[in-house]
């Protein structure tokens, strides 16, 4: 395992808290008791010793990062969504984030684009990447994607991840299945 990273996307306020202006996942992550999952992968893998980062997407005070052309990120800055430092970009506080984990900043949908990743995954011989997060459908399906062109080995823990509604969650799965091992929790043990 020591060749090993989990890899835990965007479980931030904005995107899984049902309190949030856009909650996008919230409904799905609750349903499916997704966090719950993800923290049990959390704690497979600190029990492995097994380094984790955690994802998040996010724009500094101006929205400089902030493509103005995309459909995803278009309107943060007009609704005033996804501001670094803000509620909305601090992960929920249900999950199990340490200060010994990796944070990882990102500003587009994928977690390798313009980040530090690939820097902290080749430091620490990572060449075995496990995935969970949100949205199944685009970060982690977009990540798992990246990570496969890059050589590296992808573990996809299916019930702790989640979009928007189950049928986008199991589409987005079964197109995984092409590049990645698809598996649960349970089967980490």
């Amino acid at each position: 395992m020591s060749k090993s990273l989990l890899l835990v996307i965007d479980f931030i306020n904005e995107i899984v808290n049902p309190k949030a202006k856009t909650g996008v996942c919230a409904a799905h992550v609750a349903e499916k008791k997704v966090m719950d999952k993800a923290n049990q992968a959390i704690a497979w893998a600190r029990g492995k010793k097994m380094p984790i980062a955690h994802v998040k997407v996010g724009f500094s005070d101006g929205y400089i990062e902030c493509p103005k052309k995309s459909p995803v990120f278009s309107k943060a800055a007009e609704n005033g969504v996804l501001k670094l430092g803000e509620w909305g970009t601090e992960f929920h506080d249900d999950m199990d984030v340490r200060p010994e984990d990796k944070v990882i900043i990102k500003h587009r949908i994928s977690a390798f684009y313009n980040t530090d990743l690939e820097t902290v995954l080749r430091a620490n011989g990572v060449e075995t990447l496990y995935i969970c997060g949100v949205s199944t459908n685009m970060a982690v399906e977009l990540t798992s994607r990246e990570a496969h062109d890059r050589d590296y080995q992808v573990v996809v823990i299916s019930d702790a991840c989640g979009s928007f509604d189950e049928e986008t969650h199991q589409t987005a799965l079964k197109v995984l299945t092409r590049i990645a091992n698809i598996i649960t929790v349970a089967e980490l043990a």
